[in-house]
């Protein structure tokens, strides 16, 4: 078993996610930030990359004072649990998640993480995850996480995780803000990158589930299909 594992994001219209600088851009408008918000803090847990990490240092907390409170009474905590999917253990130990807001951290590392790197993380008092040898086996994490109560996970990013994700069949919904904007950059990262499959035989299926006009753009809600359990 595994969670229920939902992807968000926001895009320009032509499907970049940030520039080609990897510099992050403002894409949706304060509907689509009050919408995450309210996702983040009905969600057990937060993912993303470590290039998400080490490009943006994001905090992944729940920005609204009211909803860190109603969270904090129905939960115990004001943040859901905030997940690094970092095979090497390259998390800085200065990183924003464990400088901002109360919750559970927890570093998914390979075997071969070099050991001092994640004795570094537990002392900030990260919980690391061993999964695989090479990199992060993130069926196995997935296991592993239902097993700690994490029944509804949300993914933040980036372009690399989604894909990993996505080719496994491990994600159930995906959610697309596209904004009016346009990025352009044979380098700027899209929603997926990755290896990409070979043809629309191979690919992710998707099913609308509903679609609504926001801020200046549109949010997609998208049911993927044939995703697998485990």
């Amino acid at each position: 078993m595994r969670p229920h594992i939902t992807i968000n994001a926001a895009m320009s219209a032509d499907g970049k996610i940030s520039t080609h600088r990897r510099i992050q851009v403002r894409i949706s408008g304060d509907d689509d930030f009050n919408r995450v918000d309210n996702i983040r803090a009905s969600a057990d847990a937060l993912m993303v990359g470590i290039g998400t990490v080490l490009a943006d240092d994001p905090s992944l907390t729940v920005k609204s004072g009211q909803l860190r409170s109603d969270r904090k009474k129905r939960c115990g905590s004001e943040n859901p649990t905030r997940i690094v999917v970092d095979s090497m253990a390259r998390t800085p130990v200065n990183a924003d998640i464990f400088k901002k807001g109360e919750g559970e951290r927890i570093i998914a590392v390979c075997e071969n993480a070099p050991q001092n790197r994640v004795e570094a993380l537990q002392q900030q008092g990260a919980r690391i995850i061993t999964a695989g040898e090479q990199q992060v086996d993130l069926a196995g994490l997935m296991s592993e996480l239902k097993t700690l109560d994490i029944d509804t996970l949300m993914v933040e990013g980036g372009a690399t995780l989604n894909w990993s994700l996505v080719s496994l069949g491990l994600v159930d919904e995906i959610f697309t803000y596209i904004g009016a904007l346009v990025l352009g950059g044979v380098g700027a990262p899209t929603l997926v990158d990755g290896a990409g499959f070979s043809d629309n035989t191979d690919a992710a299926g998707l099913e609308l589930i509903s679609m609504e006009r926001m801020d200046n753009g549109v949010l997609l809600k998208w049911s993927v299909l044939d995703t697998k359990i485990i």
